[in-house]
This record gives structure tokens, sequence and C-alpha cells, in this order.
């Protein structure tokens, strides 16, 4: 019998909160640096070398791909919900830059100079992003201790490797993640390093829960003009690339194409490996290579028309793309299952009746997944805006207590630290859905998940606690869902600090998370880089499973009809 959790809290990491926020509140710019106590104190589980003199270069990097390559120029970081408030506050953001960071997908505008716009969607972007400065911060000032120290000044000669490494204190795989940390052109960003201390300031412009639901509701009603009146919705929060190379067919009907420019180009050395694949016959791993290769393929060089050529073909067979609705960075589509075209689906998807989907009226409403409480606001949107909602599928990252990259855990109950409710539910999805189309990752049903407020947030004594009693799963986005989706339910907000059942909802959910990132385990660790190429086993295989779980609850609401 499922038990309601510890009550599990850290001190430390509820100081922290405490401090950013209030001192937030200000009107005025706070520096970096009065955060700085309460984060080294928290002990976070991402930041364990903070209080060390040698430079912690896996929090370095992880802060850093969170942000853009323009930080060593910022002075100054400023958050805001809309562009109204920027031009209030003196920054109007029409001739600013639009940057973006490698690891976050987070509307982002740079004035040129000193100045950092952030938009923020929920409070998620506010706990995630403060300790991502303040960790970038730290390490920064770390590193640059460390190059004075050895005699390097902003006019030095970078390329002697070994002469970095000693003035580190770093081996060959330190100088690898420093490298990853700073991007391309990493040589010459290292005087930067030298040349200035990293003192920045936060201001917050605003952060009301009403401008949040505000902003959802604009984002939802850019998307709502594509789509039909009354139709059927299965709403589905997952990537902006698996449903549609699994349903728009672009990289099948485009294969040749594709393996021409894999041999040619060679990108990540993934030529071999499809050659290899080719001759063993193994078509699954060969449309998993040529689905991860279309962004290359459609991003190379003189070749600018191919996106416009995929988005058009798409569109052509029932996938819609919207960009950034409303001028919020959660991208989406809106799929029509009666116009997919069958002949080019890729053969894991296809069930006993497809052909019945021809009489569909429904459309799959996927989004681009939102960070932590945006989760709500947007569910929470979508659900205002649609007559019918069938069905509510999530695939998302997270991290394993347990587990290793790559596998995937499909939970039942989940602990959100948000409301502090946990969440008992039917999931729809099992280990069987995903089983057939993994080959190296294990799937892990009936599992226990937390949601946290930050990756940052969280600290070893902390997890422990949860790890006792047999929670295994640290993500940011299924409480927040689950909440949204309680109140889809029932005819009142959702609670707090309960034990809260959602078994026998009338709304079908299923949720699925693959593992990025193992915190008990340095060594799995993937904080300072993303999955790439050796996570689309796990990816593809909750893609797979969800498409089929669609189609088949509609050809069965077809048959019934």
């Amino acid at each position: 019998m499922d038990r309601q959790p510890p009550r599990a809290s850290s001190d430390e990491i509820n100081l922290y909160v405490r401090t950013y926020y209030s001192l937030l509140r200000s009107g005025t710019p706070v520096r970096v640096r009065a955060f700085e106590e309460a984060h080294l104190f928290s002990g976070s589980s991402l930041h364990l070398g903070a209080e060390g003199p040698t430079p912690d270069l896996a929090a370095f990097a992880y802060s850093a791909a969170r942000l853009p390559d323009c930080m060593p120029h910022v002075r100054h970081v400023v958050l805001g919900q809309n562009p109204r408030q920027f031009a209030q506050a003196g920054m109007p953001l029409g001739d600013w830059a639009t940057v973006r960071s490698r690891g976050r997908r987070r509307p982002l505008r740079h004035d040129g100079g000193k100045t950092l716009a952030v938009f923020v969607a929920s409070a998620s972007d506010i706990d995630d992003l403060v300790p991502i400065v303040t960790s970038y911060q730290i390490e920064w000032n770390k590193l640059r201790e460390g190059l004075l120290a050895a005699g390097f000044a902003a006019t030095s000669d970078f390329t002697d490797d070994a002469r970095l490494s000693n003035a580190l204190g770093i081996d060959a795989a330190g100088l690898a993640t420093l490298r990853a940390a700073l991007g391309e052109n990493w040589r010459e960003r290292l005087p930067h390093l030298v040349d200035h201390e990293c003192d920045l300031s936060m201001r917050l412009l605003d952060g009301s829960f009403r401008e949040y639901q505000r902003t959802a509701h604009r984002w939802w009603n850019a998307i709502a003009q594509s789509l039909p009146a009354s139709r059927p919705v299965y709403f589905v929060s997952s990537n902006g690339h698996s449903l549609a190379n699994l349903l728009g067919g672009y990289a099948r009907r485009h294969r040749h194409e594709i393996v021409e420019f894999l041999r040619r180009v060679n990108p990540e050395g993934l030529a071999a490996d499809l050659d290899a694949c080719l001759e063993r016959g193994e078509e699954a791993k060969v449309s998993n290579i040529l689905y991860y290769s279309l962004r290359a393929f459609l991003h190379e060089p003189g070749a600018e028309h191919r996106m416009h050529d995929v988005q058009h073909a798409d569109a052509q067979f029932g996938v819609r793309s919207i960009a950034s609705p409303g001028r919020i960075d959660v991208d989406a589509q809106v799929i029509d299952l009666a116009a997919i075209d069958l002949e080019h689906l890729d053969p894991r998807v296809a069930v006993p009746g497809l052909e019945k989907l021809k009489r569909s009226g429904a459309v799959i409403v996927n989004i681009d997944y939102p960070l932590g409480m945006a989760a709500y606001h947007h569910l929470a949107a979508v659900a205002l805006g649609v007559e019918e909602l069938r069905g509510i599928y999530v695939m998302g990252k997270a991290a394993t207590l347990n587990g290793r990259v790559g596998d995937v855990m499909i939970p039942r109950v989940v602990h959100d630290e948000h409301s502090a409710n946990t969440y008992l539910f039917r999931n729809v999805l099992t280990a069987a859905d995903v089983l057939p189309f993994m080959r190296h990752g294990t799937v892990l049903d009936n599992q226990k998940a937390v949601t946290v407020r930050s990756a940052f947030l969280q600290n070893r004594e902390y997890m422990d606690v949860f790890y006792r009693e047999g929670y295994t799963v640290m993500e940011m986005e299924a409480g927040p869902y689950l909440s949204a989706i309680y109140e889809i339910a029932e005819p009142k907000r959702h609670p707090k600090d309960e034990l809260v059942r959602l078994i026998d909802s009338s709304i079908e959910v299923g949720m699925l998370h693959y593992a990025s990132d193992t915190p008990y385990s340095r060594r799995q660790s993937l904080l300072s880089k993303s999955l790439s190429y050796f996570g689309m086993e796990s990816t593809y295989g909750c893609a797979i499973a969800i498409v089929r779980r669609i189609f088949q609850k509609e050809i069965a609401s077809l048959e019934a009809s």
C-alpha cells in the first residue's frame, strides 16, 4: 500500500530559496554575490565542489551551457514576463539581439553590451536561473584566480594545453570539460576569464502569478488559430522533432539525400555507424540515425531552403509547426490524424486498423515541453481552450538514482515539491509499450518520481530521504502537469500537502521519462553535455509508445462510433 512520503525538506535549500526571493523583491538590481553564501551553504548535488579552491568544471559546464555565449560581456541580468515590462523599465527590446543557450530553451535578448534580458514563464525559471548564474559566477572567479596565479594575462598565449592544465589543476578530461563549457572558439574566450572578475547583478521586474497565466493564454491563443474548431485533442508534451519525424515522413521520403549527406560530411562520425546498420539490416537504428542527422542536413551551409521544404512537406501531411507561439519560446505542432501520410509513417508506430484514421476528426497538439511550473500554466490554458481532451501524454528528461543514462522510467507515484502533494495515478503506459523499441537501455515501470523545483535545489541528504522510500526519479514537470490534470478532472483547485488519488480520473494519462543524468554517479553524469545521439534510442522508444497509444485509442473510438 502506498504511504505518504516522509516530510522531507532541506533547511539549507529552503534558506537559499528564501534568500533570493526576498532579495529579488527589491526594485533595484541585486548583486549575485549576495546569493553566494546561501548557494554554498545549500550543498547542491550539482555543485559539490562549490566550496573547494579547485574549479568544479562539471558545475561550470552545466551552468555555461544554460547561458548564452555572450555571458562574458554581460554584467546585468534582468528578468521579466513580457516586452511591456522591459519597455517600462527603460529597456525597449525591439532592436536587441535574440540569443540562445545550448542547454535550455528560454527567450533571451542581448543589448550588444552589458545587459541580458530573460523572459520568465513561471517561478520555475527563477528557481532554475538564479542557481545557474550563481554557480557560473563562483566558478568563473575560481578559474580566473587560478590563471592569474599562474601568471596568465589577457594578452597571454592560451594555446599551451599543458600550461593551462597545470594552472587550473586539471587533467586532460578536465580541459575537455572546460572546452565544452566555453563552446566554439573557446581559446578566444579564455582572455575574458583573466580580464575581469565576474560580478553580475540580477533584477526581477515582475513575477506575478496573474502575469504567468496571461502569458500562457497568449501562447495558447496563437496555437488555437491553427486548430480546427471543435476537434478532439490529444495533448503531448515531448520535444519538437520526435513526433514530426515519426509522423511527417520527411526523413523517410528523403532517405537517399540524407544518407549521401552523412557519407559526404560525416557529422559526429555517424557515417560508419550508418553503413554498419545498413549492412546488418537494422532499420530501426537506421531511422534513428536519419532523424538525428536531419538537423545537420537542414542547416548545411548553402542549403537554407531545406528548412522551408521540410516544413512545407510536413504541413502537406498534417504536421503543422508553430514556432514561439505568442512570442513564448515553447514551440508547438498541430497534427491532423486524418491527414497523416500512412505510406511513409515510421513502421514502428503501425498498429492494426491504421487505415481507419482517415475518418478521424482528432488532432494531436504536441508542445516542446516547458520548464517546471510553466507546464501547469500551459496545460491549464490548453484545457480551457479545447472542448474535448482525450488524453494527456508527457515525455521528459529526468535524473535517475538507480538506473543509467539512457534508461526509461515510468512512474505511477509523483511527489511534487511545488504543491507538496503526492499524486497516485494510473499510468496507461507500461514497460511493455517501450521495451520492443529498446536494445540497450533498461525500461523500469511502477516507479516513484520527485518533481524538484530546480536541478540545483537539491542536496544529497535531501535525496537520501526519498531514495530510502523508493523515490528514484527526479524531474521537473510531472507534478505541475498532475496539478493541472487534477483541476481538469475536479471542480476545485488542486490541494496542498495531501495524498491525491487520480487513479479513477476520467482523463487518460501517460508519463515517461528517459534518464539524462545520474546525480549519485559523477562518472555517468551528463551534466556538461547533452544526450546527443546516445539518447536517441530512449527518446524514440518513448515517442513511439505515446504515438501507438494515441493511435490505438483513436481507432477504438472510431470503431465504437
